[in-house]
């Protein structure tokens, strides 16, 4: 790793964190966040997310959500829960930017909100439509926002690590709020302190940069920072689990995705015994108490429209 090396790109300026299949990770002076260079164009990006994401990079992603959809909507139960908590009860309308395959709105809808979805793939879009959703297939743009309409509540679950622009991005997602909405977000917590000791200390490649599909590399603070940055307040912070733990424990999951698998149903069987002992309330101030840590493997933020 090359810590002593600066880049410049276009005006984009950093320390070079890493270097990956033809790209330097570096710490943006500009951005305030880590990202590669060269970022990829509007086009290429196209490319991978309408035609290839699902089928290429991802081919048991449906199976495996299905799989595990009780876990899930045991998340998707307690992020609307934060959501209903900002929010009166006559304001339930919700757009999931990036809306994959549809179950965290369908999950909304259950819950009575008036949902709706803009999802790049084709596959997860003709999924989602299957579920009896509406799904706009297209990229969340200035001018797709405006089709789409205003909302109370905008959701973008691993997202922002995908563009070129996030702060550009979310300024269409504040304007598409009506005031006082609530952002959810949540993004890789990436060089975080549990996989620079596996990375400087247990000589492991940092497995978590992927360019050219992760540009961004976020954390705790430097997404709450880009948030505020944006206009929004912040109103709630926590960390998913953090399985790098595994990995400081002698589990090594990296590229072994039986075992990867093995680990995920740990977590799994940890949050939902929790859920099954009534115990809800503990497991969120553990996640709450982790983020302030800068620990965990997602960064979760619940960000307001702030009244002008």
């Amino acid at each position: 790793m090359t810590k002593s090396k600066k880049r410049t790109w276009h005006q984009h300026q950093g320390l070079i964190l890493e270097t990956k299949n033809g790209f330097d990770v570096i710490d943006c002076s500009l951005c305030g966040f880590k990202h590669i260079v060269p970022i990829p164009t509007p086009e290429e990006l196209e490319k991978t997310y309408k035609h290839e994401y699902y089928t290429r990079e991802k081919p048991l992603y449906l199976e495996r959500y299905r799989e595990d959809l009780d876990w899930w909507n045991m998340v998707y139960d307690e992020r609307y829960e934060i959501l209903e908590k900002h929010l009166s009860p006559t304001r339930r309308r919700i757009l999931d930017i990036g809306s994959g395959p549809g179950f965290f709105l369908l999950r909304g809808k259950e819950r009575g909100w008036i949902t709706k979805g803009i999802e790049p793939s084709n596959q997860a879009v003709l999924h989602s439509q299957e579920l009896g959703l509406e799904i706009a297939n297209d990229f969340f743009s200035k001018e797709t926002a405006k089709k789409l309409g205003r909302f109370d509540a905008i959701n973008m679950s691993l997202v922002l690590e995908h563009l070129p622009d996030p702060v550009h991005f979310l300024r269409i997602a504040y304007e598409s709020l009506d005031e006082g909405g609530v952002l959810s977000s949540s993004v890789p917590n990436d060089f975080n302190p549990f996989q620079n000791v596996l990375r400087d200390t247990l000589e492991y490649e940092p497995w978590w940069v992927a360019p050219p599909h992760h540009i961004n590399y976020f954390d705790f603070s430097s997404l709450r920072k880009l948030l505020e940055r944006c206009g929004f307040e912040i109103v709630h912070q926590e960390a998913s689990f953090p399985m790098d733990m595994f990995l400081l424990m002698g589990e090594n999951y990296v590229g072994n995705d039986a075992l990867g698998r093995e680990c995920h149903e740990k977590r799994k069987r940890f949050e939902m015994n929790f859920i099954k002992a009534e115990f809800r309330e503990l497991k969120q101030a553990l996640y709450k108490n982790l983020s302030n840590l800068g620990l965990g493997r997602e960064a979760i933020f619940f960000a307001k429209k702030k009244f002008y």
